[in-house]
């Protein structure tokens, strides 16, 4: 199943954070696309310095849910805490989408809630695929006009 996720680092040696958690991804599906590096302003939260974000669409054998498992496990692994509601951190991975599937669990909610209002993610999503379709809400090319 394609799987799309978005990532963001804003602390420390960002460029290489993101490039260990592909590392990492890689071990549990086949990263097939990855985005330019895309450095962004905070969006909410307290003040703090600009992110470095990427889409990377991959093909998972495993469960959404499996999936966002391991992007928990990664983020833990690379140093990341959860002090602050939309802080600082040293590694962020989200799970955009997953296939046409629409999910909403107390733990798991796909497409991502809030994909189709972020740059950081419709921008180098849209790098990598075009003509991609965030489900539910359409282009990803429209959901980006949208937001100009």
């Amino acid at each position: 199943m394609k799987v799309v996720l978005a990532l963001g680092s804003n602390l420390g040696d960002r460029e290489s954070h993101i490039d260990r958690a592909i590392e990492e991804l890689n071990k549990v599906v086949e990263v097939t696309h990855l985005s330019s590096l895309l450095e962004t302003d905070p969006v909410g939260g307290p003040a703090q310095p600009n992110y470095l974000n990427a889409v990377a669409i991959c093909e998972s054998e495993i469960t959404p849910l499996e999936l966002l498992h391991h992007a928990l496990r990664i983020e833990t692994e690379l140093g990341r805490t959860r002090a602050e509601k939309w802080g600082a951190r040293i590694i962020d991975i989200d799970l955009i989408a997953a296939g046409d599937l629409v999910i909403k669990t107390a733990e798991l909610a796909l497409p991502h809630p809030l994909a189709y209002q972020r740059r950081f993610v419709l921008e180098p999503w849209s790098e990598i695929e075009p003509d991609a379709v965030l489900p539910g809400h359409g282009p990803i090319s429209s959901l980006l006009s949208e937001l100009e």
